[in-house]
């Protein structure tokens, strides 16, 4: 007996709760997405899990859009899956994981989910450089486990005054430096342009590391941006420098990143992404100068659902006039 999900795949798709006259075609999920975000999808959208894609090929036919999220990948040989297919949607900033070239060889839209999410991964960006900083982490377990009977905590390093060097002064790096001028720090940046700003701009990578003590990561990912952090680079930022990474993984070479930090040639990194995710058996995990996060920068209740109704605005504006909110294809 076919399940209901399948059989309601199969059927014509419902007439839109959201203007009551245009009729949308199934979605393909790719990735898996918080309950209340999955269920508003679903209150629009009649969808179409991978899993029930592998049990039933023909589903293919049926599948007009993808909704996926930024640290999914989206292939070319997915794509030529699915002949019906019209527009990919990510719930996130970050498109370096679906092969645009493909889409727009094929027509296919792409679109993401860029501003909603800028406040929250600045926010992590600040709070995981205060962790790291401070040893906040350590600290928890140093009073969890008894120690602190024991010996008093060693000192952990102030962010006040600390020179801040931006890779990447978009959206999300702009929130980020409007979160740390209240800690009376420097700040410069490092682009390919420079910017209407009255912060100090460095178009060499290792010159802005050698200049600051903290360098935070906020650049789009992709082929332009692979591994642009790398020992030179490691070996610039010196001993006391930190790294804040919360932009794509792909932008330090890891290998390099985890020999400066056994070695001493930077004091410590906070990472919220990886080159590969989730995180395997990574030097990584029992180093103890790093703050490991598991990709959660836009991960609160209120970003994510601003971030599937973006989403969703993207795909009924698509599906009806052809034209979505926000393109990225």
């Amino acid at each position: 007996m076919m399940a209901p999900e399948l059989a309601a795949a199969r059927q014509e798709p419902e007439k839109s709760p959201v203007d009551g006259s245009s009729v949308f075609p199934p979605l393909l999920k790719v990735g898996v997405f918080p309950e209340a975000v999955e269920a508003r999808f679903r209150s629009v959208f009649a969808m179409i899990d991978e899993e029930a894609l592998e049990q039933d090929p023909a589903l293919a036919a049926l599948i007009g859009g993808i909704v996926t999220r930024s640290n999914y990948r989206i292939t070319a040989e997915l794509m030529d899956r699915l002949p019906r297919l019209r527009i990919i949607t990510t719930n996130g900033v970050g498109y370096d994981g679906i092969a645009l070239e493909h889409a727009r060889q094929r027509g296919i839209a792409v679109t993401n989910t860029p501003d909603v999410l800028n406040k929250a991964v600045a926010e992590l960006a600040v709070g995981m450089l205060l962790a790291l900083l401070r040893r906040v982490p350590a600290a928890d377990s140093y009073v969890r486990s008894g120690a602190w009977e024991r010996s008093p905590f060693p000192l952990g390093a102030s962010l006040a005054g600390k020179k801040v060097g931006i890779v990447g002064l978009g959206r999300i790096g702009k929130e980020i430096v409007q979160r740390l001028v209240p800690f009376e720090v420097d700040v410069s940046y490092f682009g390919r342009a420079r910017q209407e700003v009255p912060w100090r701009h460095f178009d060499s990578l290792p010159a802005m590391a050698g200049h600051v003590d903290v360098l935070i990561l906020s650049c789009p990912g992709g082929a332009a941006t692979r591994h642009i952090v790398d020992a030179e680079v490691l070996h610039a930022l010196g001993p006391n420098g930190v790294v804040v990474n919360v932009a794509r993984g792909s932008v330090i070479n890891e290998a390099d990143l985890c020999q400066a930090l056994a070695s001493g040639t930077i004091q410590g990194a906070a990472l919220d992404v990886f080159e590969s995710e989730p995180l395997g058996e990574s030097p990584l995990r029992s180093l103890p100068n790093v703050v490991l996060a598991p990709h959660i920068g836009s991960a609160t209740h209120e970003t994510r659902q601003q971030m599937a109704e973006l989403a969703i605005r993207n795909l009924v504006s698509f599906f009806t006039t052809g034209r979505a909110i926000t393109p990225v294809v």
